[in-house]
């Protein structure tokens, strides 16, 4: 009878040795990339990094799974996980931008996409798989490592997840991956896949929430800005006023529903111009019952605040930056809206002590300085005008108004 060879099956001995003899290697292969990755990687929420070198046990049971014959010589038998980096991200949205970055600083050789899009495996994690080419500048000096042959084939996979599925992963690789015996139990199954819905879930929400955000602070820096342009407007025109104009049927893009919702709407309608529509819906927030927490009643009572302001409506406004700042006495921006509408009432006096309290609250304000330094002037406190207008200027403030505030403090001292 022949005799079947099997010389080309794996030597686990010589494979190990020749695998451990290449380990330092590959972690100071892995350091480099990892620092790498960490200075080009950017996100508004830093990522963490997990990084490892496949274990021998799995790189041999891996080579027996995928039926890798021995080499006729020493070399060593390359797979393209040996050295892995994980990319963990706060968020969904991040991991397109991730993705992006590295495809920047690296070259590209595979990417796979991971997870219940691609099968219908209930409880697989979902993730992306990058392949990358492993840099000459990543590779350890020939120097530290002269009895070892560089690789210049391998590759590194990088991984990028989010935290939950980064979460999710870790869980199912010791329920799953590494164990001999699967849940074939369809109850048990059922709990794995519910659990990794949950996870998913979680993960759409918080991107959600996160988006809402995004949407919010947006619509509010540009009221903010709108408010600022009106108080310039007052300054250039010597407190003439000129009503924001109206336009006609400005479709919000905000579902209303929840405060959230309706604050939302109510802030686009104020930047665009709708204010009886912004100031009705704040009222309502206002007024809805149950009756709002302090803090959103500070919030609510602001940008009304603002609205009546820039609809000319002083007293209507000071009453409600005075209620913002009742509500919540840290906030240093009521006060200061406060001390606007106060200067521009011709009480000096108030908006003084206003922007004081501000200033108290929060030093870094270069226009709670600048009209401070109006008042005192207007009080003809010529010494503390020149403080404040010096500290405006230290803040950024550098304008023709505010050097033309400087030049008439100066003819006066």
């Amino acid at each position: 009878m022949e005799h079947k060879s099997y010389d080309n099956l794996p030597a686990k001995v010589h494979i190990q040795k020749n695998y451990e003899a290449y380990a330092p290697y590959f972690y100071a292969v892995m350091e480099n990339i990892q620092k790498r990755l960490e200075r080009a990687v950017t996100l508004a929420s830093p990522p963490t990094y997990k990084a490892r070198i496949k274990s021998f046990d799995s790189y041999y049971k891996k080579i027996l799974r995928l039926k890798v014959p021995s080499p006729d010589d020493d070399s060593l038998i390359c797979l393209t996980d040996m050295i892995g980096i994980r990319i963990i991200c706060a968020f969904l949205e991040d991991i397109a931008v991730v993705l992006k970055q590295v495809q920047g600083l690296f070259d590209v050789r595979e990417i796979e996409q991971k997870g219940p899009a691609q099968n219908f495996k209930a409880f697989e994690y979902e993730s992306i798989h990058i392949l990358v080419k492993i840099p000459d500048s990543c590779f350890p000096p020939p120097s530290d490592f002269p009895s070892l042959p560089r690789l210049n084939d391998i590759v590194c996979e990088i991984q990028i997840r989010t935290i939950l599925q980064d979460a999710w992963a870790e869980v199912e690789h010791e329920l799953i991956y590494k164990s001999e015996f699967s849940p074939f139990d369809l109850p048990l199954r059922r709990k794995l896949a519910s659990i990794n819905a949950s996870l998913t879930l979680a993960d759409t929400i918080f991107q959600e929430i996160r988006d809402y955000q995004k949407k919010l602070q947006g619509e509010v820096n540009e009221r903010r800005k709108l408010f600022y342009e009106k108080v310039d407007e007052l300054d250039a025109i010597k407190r003439e006023i000129k009503k924001t104009p109206e336009p006609e049927g400005s479709p919000s893009p905000f579902a209303k529903g929840t405060i959230d919702d309706l604050l939302l709407d109510a802030i686009h309608a104020h930047n665009t111009g709708d204010l009886a529509k912004a100031i009705e819906i704040y009222t309502q927030i206002i007024e809805s019952s149950p009756r709002p927490p302090a803090v959103v009643l500070s919030v609510i009572h602001k940008h009304r605040g603002m609205a009546y302001f820039t609809e000319s409506e002083y007293q209507k406004a000071l009453e409600d930056f005075q209620a913002s700042s009742a509500h919540n006495p840290q906030n240093f921006r009521a006060l200061y809206y406060e001390g606007i509408v106060y200067g521009i009432l011709g009480d000096n006096t108030a908006a003084i002590d206003r922007f004081s309290k501000s200033l108290a609250i929060n030093e870094y304000q270069s226009h709670a300085f600048y009209h401070r330094a109006e008042a005192y002037y207007e009080r003809c406190e010529y010494e503390s005008a020149l403080g404040d207008i010096r500290a405006a200027e230290k803040l950024g403030i550098n304008d023709d108004a505010c050097n033309a505030l400087l030049a008439k403090i100066m003819d006066k001292i």
